[in-house]
């Protein structure tokens, strides 16, 4: 749609700063490419490119080990209602979360946090995030 300052500098989800307008609803951040410096935006709020269902996690810090799968309950922001989870070891030692419903803006190297109803069973860095509802829709992996 136009040139922009750097993938760097947007994060999924975003809305504010793309410099985009007109009639139609909001334009947000969809995805990014690094390699090739692409930001990829979509119309409206509940954009299908916005929500996955999975996404994998690294550098993790348990308060108490489980065992693996888990149903838990997960938070990939700050103030986000709890979220119905599983969770399951890969064998490099990261997880792979599944959520029960899609969630939006999945983003990578943010904190994704599991729960116990109210206590806090450990957490670890978004690495990488499954296919969007929209990806779902075309029949991509």
């Amino acid at each position: 749609m136009g040139p922009h300052d750097g993938h760097c500098f947007y994060t999924i989800g975003q809305r504010k700063g793309l410099g985009l307008g007109g009639p139609g609803g909001p334009w947000f951040v969809v995805d990014k490419d690094s390699v090739n410096n692409i930001v990829y935006v979509g119309e409206g709020e509940d954009h299908p490119a916005l929500y996955s269902f999975t996404l994998k996690a690294t550098q993790l810090n348990w308060l108490k080990k489980p065992s693996f799968p888990m149903k838990c309950k997960a938070k990939i922001r700050y103030r986000q209602k709890d979220q119905a989870c599983q969770v399951d070891i890969d064998k490099d030692g990261s997880v792979t979360v599944v959520f029960d419903k899609a969630q939006r803006a999945i983003t990578l190297r943010q904190s994704v946090v599991f729960y116990d109803d109210e206590i806090c069973l450990g957490g670890g860095v978004i690495s990488s995030r499954g296919p969007s509802q929209a990806e779902r829709l075309q029949g991509l992996p």
